[in-house]
């Protein structure tokens, strides 16, 4: 049982989505899973298991920022055995070509963090997505008609940033977009020799100033659900 999340050993599938939202968690359990069980509630981190297809899937509530994700993702691996996690939350876009809505799948995680830190590097890591978890994403892509963008991504630890032209130095590098805990999974995994995989889907756009509702983010982007729940099974 581990600190933060309390489950027993067997309760958490090998396979967990994680949204950073836990009322995203329960919604995806209550309108996607089959006979969901929800065994952790600490904080209000909701944690469901259930199947989907006949293969057992777990949705996690990962929090806000790096160091929550750290901590939810860091215990699912060590104390729990999960062997692959697909983040599932909501970014921002820096091109005029993507538009709210958008799924985006982050390759890579650049990040303003020193999360890395933890881990004593004698240099800049770059952490990125698991092969494997892309490749099923890819094709479950393929075979349900959704479509999305992939390429680096940039992981931020500051919400409310106080300049209004920041993003635009990560937009000139081809940077697609922001969003707030993807470096810290990726880091996580490779250490565990884990997979990880993030897609987001934009909720924000820094060009046009289009946001998403709060109602949106929780309930509404439900292509994104289907495409790691599809990729989960493969």
């Amino acid at each position: 049982m581990s600190l933060h999340i309390g489950a027993e050993k067997g309760q958490i599938a090998k396979t967990v989505l994680m949204p950073g939202d836990p009322l995203r968690a329960q919604f995806i359990a209550e309108n996607f899973l089959e006979s969901p069980v929800r065994y952790s509630e600490i904080r209000n981190m909701y944690g469901y298991t259930g199947t989907y297809k006949g293969v057992p899937i777990s949705v996690q509530g990962s929090g806000m920022g790096m160091p929550s994700m750290g901590i939810y993702s860091w215990e699912l691996f060590t104390e729990y055995d999960v062997e692959n996690i697909i983040r599932i939350g909501t970014a921002g876009a820096f091109h005029e070509s993507i538009e709210v809505g958008d799924l985006i799948i982050a390759l890579a995680a650049s990040t303003d963090s020193r999360y890395q830190h933890a881990f004593d590097l004698p240099g800049q890591y770059s952490p990125s997505a698991s092969f494997s978890l892309l490749t099923k994403v890819i094709d479950a892509g393929k075979e349900n008609g959704i479509s999305f963008k992939a390429g680096n991504t940039v992981t931020c630890d500051v919400f409310y940033e106080l300049g209004d032209h920041w993003w635009k130095q990560w937009a000139s590098m081809d940077v697609l977009a922001v969003e707030m805990e993807a470096a810290a999974l990726y880091m996580n995994a490779a250490y565990h020799s884990r997979n990880a995989l993030a897609m987001m889907t934009v909720s924000d756009h820094f060009v046009t100033g289009e946001k998403a509702t709060v109602e949106q983010r929780q309930n509404q982007f439900t292509d994104m659900m289907k495409l790691a729940l599809e990729a989960a099974v493969k």
